[in-house]
Formats: C-alpha cells, sequence, structure tokens
C-alpha cells in the first residue's frame, strides 16, 4: 500500500522494506494475529513501530528488557513519534507523566515489561486508552524449557481479555523450535493459531570463524587488533574469566574496556552499558547475562572465549554483532575442557532425562560446527534445516581445509583408552602417549604400557586437537559421571580393530587468520574525502548524542554515514535519498549536515 511505503520513507527514511517485513505489517494491518520468527538484525522492531502509526490508539510494546526501553523511545522521538517506557528505572513523577499522557491519548508507542503490565493498577490505566495493536517481544521467554525463560510471559494470554480489546497481537523472536513456537501459541494466543511468518535464519553480513584454544588470552588480543577500534562483545563461560580478560585486554592499550556480569552492582552494570552504547570502540566482556538488552546496530565484532552452552546460545549471542546489515566478524574459541564443562552444566540440571537429552543434542550440534570440515554457514543452517550455496564469508570457506588420513593416530589413542580400562580423561591419555611421567601415570603403572610414549610423533596441543575430532565424528564419548573418563563407541572399536579409516586436519588452527571480509555493497570509498568526511559526522554524532543524552546510533546510523561520506550531498533535497534519514531527522541535522560535506569539498 502507498501509505506503507510513504510513512516507510518519510519517517523511518527506508527506501525499501527488508524480507518479510511487509507481509507482517500488512497481516498485522488486517487485524491478524502473527507469530514472527526473524533474525536479530532483520529489522524485527519495524514491524511493529510502522503499524503503530497506521493505528489510531495506543500501540503497547512488552519487553522483558527495562534497560532497552529508554533508548528505544529515545530514537522513536527522534523520529518523531511521540513514545515512552513505564518502568522502575523512573522516578515517579517521569512515571506519573507517562501516565497523564496513556489517560489522555497522547502516545502512540507504550513500552512495559510483563510484570508491570499485568499489574491491577496498570491494567485499570491502560483500560482507558484505545488499545489497537499489542507487539510482544522476545516471545520466546515463554518457553520454560529455554535459557531466556520468563515466568511472567505465562500470564501474558491474559492481556485481550483483561483490557476488553481484540487488538491483533505481534509475537516476536529471532529463534524457536517447534516446542517453542508452540508455547507461544498455547500461552500467548491461548491456543488460537496465529499467522506464522519465519523469514529464515542467514546472517550473510557475519563472517564465521573458530580456533582451538591454544593461549586463549592472546588468541583474543590478536582478534581484537584487526577490528579497527571498533566496538565489540566478548562471552565468557564465569564472572572472573570476564574480570580478568576486561583488565588484561586494558593492560595491552585499550581504553573502553569493562566487564559485566550478573555477580556486579547496579551502577557496576549500568556503567558498563552506558559505555559500551555510547563510544564507537567499546568493549564488553561478558556471561551471558549482557545479553537480550543490546539494542546497538554497530556492534562489529563477538567472541567467544570459550565455547557457548549450545548451538541456538552461539546464534543468538553471535547476532548480536552487525545488526545493521555492515560486515561485522566473529570468532569462537574451543577446547576439551569447554566440552566437559557445557556437558557437566547439562548433567548437573534438575531437568528430567528427555530434556538433557535434547541438550546434549544441541551442544553436540555446536561441536559438529567447531570442527566442521566444509563451510561453517552451511553446517549452522543446517541445524535450522535451511541449506545455502557455500557462503564465501566463514574462514574455511576462505582459507580451506585438507584433510589427511589419521587412522593410526586414532588407534593410539584408542588403545590408550582400551588398555586403562576407559577410566581416565584426555589429559591422562595424552601423557601416556607423549610418556610423560606424572604422579597418576607412576601410580597406576601406566609407564609400563605398550602405549606409553607411541606419540611422540606429536606435542600435546597436537594430541588433543585429534581427540577432539574423534569426540565430534562419534568415535569417542564422554562419561560425565565418572569425571570426564573417554569411552570408546561402536563406531570407534571399528577404527580400533581396523575396520574404519579415520580422517583428520591435516594442520590445526591455533589463531585467527587476518581474514578480509568480502566487500559489500555497502562500504565506506577508500578516497582521502569520504574518509575526513565520515570522522566529522560520527564526531558530530556524538557531540549531538551527548547534548541529548542518547547513544550516537540514535542520531543516525554507520551505513548513513557511509552514505552522506560516500554521496557528498550538497543540498537539503539530497538528503532524502540517504538511508535512514527520514523528515524528522533531516529537519533538525540537515543543514549541520550539509555543512560539514560542503566545507571539507571546499577546501
Amino acid at each position: 500500500m502507498k501509505q506503507f511505503k510513504d510513512i516507510l520513507k518519510n519517517t523511518f527514511g527506508f527506501d525499501e522494506y527488508l524480507p518479510y517485513q511487509e507481509d507482517i505489517i500488512t497481516a498485522i494491518f488486517d487485524k491478524k494475529d502473527v507469530l514472527a520468527i526473524m533474525p536479530t538484525g532483520s529489522g524485527k522492531s519495524l514491524t511493529y513501530q510502522l503499524p503503530a502509526l497506521l493505528f489510531d490508539g495506543l500501540t503497547l510494546v512488552v519487553s522483558p528488557m527495562i534497560s532497552l526501553m529508554k533508548d528505544q523511545s529515545d530514537a522513536l522521538n527522534e523520529l518523531g513519534i511521540k513514545a515512552r517506557s513505564l518502568n522502575s528505572s523512573y522516578s515517579l513523577s517521569e512515571n506519573n507523566q507517562t501516565i497523564n499522557l496513556i489517560k489522555n491519548n497522547g502516545l502512540k508507542i507504550l513500552f512495559i515489561a510483563p510484570e508491570r503490565l499485568m499489574q491491577p493498577e496498570t491494567l485499570n490505566i491502560i483500560r482507558k486508552a484505545k488499545v489497537s495493536f499489542i507487539a510482544i517481544d522476545e516471545a520466546h521467554c515463554v518457553s520454560q524449557w529455554g535459557h531466556d525463560f520468563r515466568e511472567e510471559y505465562l500470564k501474558l494470554g491474559e492481556v485481550r481479555p483483561e483490557l476488553k480489546v481484540s487488538a491483533p497481537i505481534l509475537s516476536l523472536t529471532a529463534t524457536a523450535d517447534n516446542r517453542t513456537k508452540k508455547e507461544i501459541v498455547d500461552k500467548i494466543y491461548l491456543s488460537k493459531t496465529p499467522i506464522t511468518i519465519e523469514s529464515g535464519y542467514d546472517r550473510p553480513n557475519i563472517f564465521l570463524s573458530f580456533a582451538p584454544k591454544n593461549n586463549a588470552k592472546n588468541q583474543v588480543l590478536s582478534f581484537i587488533e584487526q577490528q579497527d577500534n571498533n566496538s565489540g562483545i566478548i562471552y565468557c563461560s564465569s564472572r572472573k574469566k570476564t574480570e580478568d580478560l576486561a583488565k588484561f585486554i586494558k593492560s595491552n592499550g585499550y581504553k573502553n574496556v569493562l566487564p559485566y556480569h550478573a555477580g556486579l552492582s547496579a551502577k557496576e552494570r549500568s556503567n558498563a552499558h552506558e559505555l559500551f552504547k555510547n563510544n564507537d570502540d567499546a568493549i564488553i566482556t561478558a556471561t551471558i547475562a549482557f545479553g537480550m538488552g543490546i539494542d546497538k546496530p554497530n556492534v562489529r565484532f563477538v567472541c567467544h572465549l570459550d565455547m557457548p552452552s549450545n548451538i541456538e546460545s552461539y546464534y543468538q549471542e553471535i547476532g548480536r554483532a552487525g545488526r545493521d546489515g555492515l560486515p561485522a566478524k566473529t570468532l569462537t574459541i574451543y577446547g576439551m575442557d569447554d566440552i566437559m564443562l557445557r556437558s557437566e552444566q547439562i548433567q548437573s540440571k534438575e531437568s528430567n532425562e528427555e530434556q538433557k537429552r535434547l541438550e546434549f543434542q544441541r551442544l553436540g550440534a555446536l561441536i559438529s560446527l567447531c570442527d566442521a570440515t566444509r563451510c561453517r554457514r552451511q553446517v549452522l543452517l543446517n541445524y535450522f534445516n535451511e541449506e545455502i550455496e557455500e557462503c564465501n564469508n566463514c574462514d574455511i570457506c576462505l582459507d580451506g581445509i585438507d584433510l589427511i588420513d589419521g587412522t593410526e593416530d586414532a588407534q593410539k589413542i584408542l588403545s590408550a583408552i582400551k588398555r586403562t580400562g576407559e577410566r581416565f580423561g584426555s589429559n591422562h591419555i595424552i601423557n601416556i602417549l607423549i610418556g610423560k611421567e606424572t604422579d597418576n601415570i607412576i601410580k597406576f603403572a601406566h609407564d609400563k604400557l605398550k602405549t606409553y610414549g607411541v606419540g611422540e610423533n606429536h606435542n600435546a596441543i597436537q594430541w588433543r586437537s585429534i581427540i577432539r575430532q574423534m569426540y565430534s565424528a562419534g568415535y569417542i564419548h564422554i562419561e560425565i559421571e565418572k569425571y570426564g573418563a573417554l569411552k570408546i563407541t561402536v563406531a570407534g572399536n571399528e577404527i580400533l580393530y581396523g575396520k574404519r579409516n579415520f580422517s583428520k586436519r591435516s594442520q590445526d588452527v591455533v589463531a585467527p587468520k587476518k581474514t578480509k571480509v568480502q566487500k559489500q555493497e555497502i562500504s565506506l570509498n577508500e578516497d582521502s574525502g569520504s574518509i575526513i568526511i565520515s570522522n566529522l559526522l560520527k564526531k558530530y554524532r556524538t557531540e549531538k548524542s551527548k547534548e541529548k543524552n542518547v547513544p550516537p546510533y540514535v542520531i543516525y546510523a554507520d551505513r548513513t554515514v557511509i552514505e552522506l561520506a560516500n554521496h557528498k550531498p550538497r543540498h537539503i533535497e539530497n538528503l532524502f535519498n540517504i538511508y535512514g534519514l527520514g523528515k524528522s531527522k533531516i529537519e533538525e541535522y540537515g543543514e549541520d549536515i550539509i555543512k560539514i560535506i560542503t566545507k571539507q569539498e571546499n577546501r
């Protein structure tokens, strides 16, 4: 519809929809319920922001993250859309102002947490407004099987009956398996089937790379040094690691670095969040506590110091990079210690055996991705039942991988496991192979075994890599209940007795190469004029953001900077052709932007 496209261009500054946005918006405008499963960076927010402008009344946006609400409402107010949030982070006076706006129909969009929304007092206030549309963000939080489960989400099916409205509901999430989809339908739509729209899981702008652990801190530092002082997140498996890594990175000359985890005070977490969203070079070392509260579009890299808990967590965490569609990089560092840790975490959960089995399947899928021998993106998307051609934007596609026969090495490992009664972990097996006299080797007389010292052709790091590859391929199994003892599988026995061959990597990667991400359609011209204008526009953006107390990306996006620097418009009317500049932003910043460009061009 022309009305939709006019709002898309004049308000949001976009010429075209991203895939599936128009389908969702049209269905909502037709008063249909919709469950939308779209990857991070695919434009989920527009699917509720634009319909809100088409309806006469109030749009409720339910979100679990209070820390995001101010940024989201600030961004909409910059576009000339009257938006507020109602939550405990505001003063009583500020919340009363918002309540008065609700009562007087002075708002288009209200952001609210489910806990606040379902309070009787809040429901009474909102009943007095005309609610035309309800959007529920992070809808997967309704799943009692998921790691982001929020009990308050179970009550959201009561919203329409409580408010006595028939407004359409849009549920949004980046990932949802069949079980989670069913829970969303049952709990939010009370078993009334919505239109389900899935846009696919591919994020082609994100470069995927993996490396086995070999002095992980230095591997991370090497990766950061390739990122041109851009902003990023480094995920760690423990609170202590986040703090240690932050100190290490700072000691190597990086200024804007802070840890983030649930054990910090509210003030410390707030400081880290503010540093991250307000600085283009900020780095956060974090546990998974730094998750859904991230709305920053220009995160240029995500690194994992330790392997994530499963493939779905990996997908969600790397999805925080490159939300603006521009190139971003990821690196995941992994080792047998990670496999042990994640396995122990699953085994120690107070859940039934079926749930544990599913969790081990998800972990196994991630381990297979770590040791993949074909395009990483193909392996990742295959988990989500998608097939693509080779991506040419992962380490394997760019660097290739050579496999050689590793049957003899595998037999040495399996023989050592068998001769020690399948009672010991990988470190002990490796010590046997390389002939290392440890206390346990002597205690159990394993220095007398035929396999003692037969593996001197490789060092401990190389043997660890081969064991990990064998685990990934299903030839050995880890017995968590027996302190990580290695067990030989049926397929592993076939290798041991010469009935099957084993192929291994010819060379293990121990550090990321200096890869150049393939050139995207949107990239800054390399001439000095474009680079200078880009820097000046970013400086202006930072100044304005400080004046308004909003993040720089709320003023305008990195892609907007790139298009302005490349095209160098000289007249206000030309700004309407630039990505992300609608009427409101051009009225406020247009003259200053033109002055910056013309002054530089006239030098």
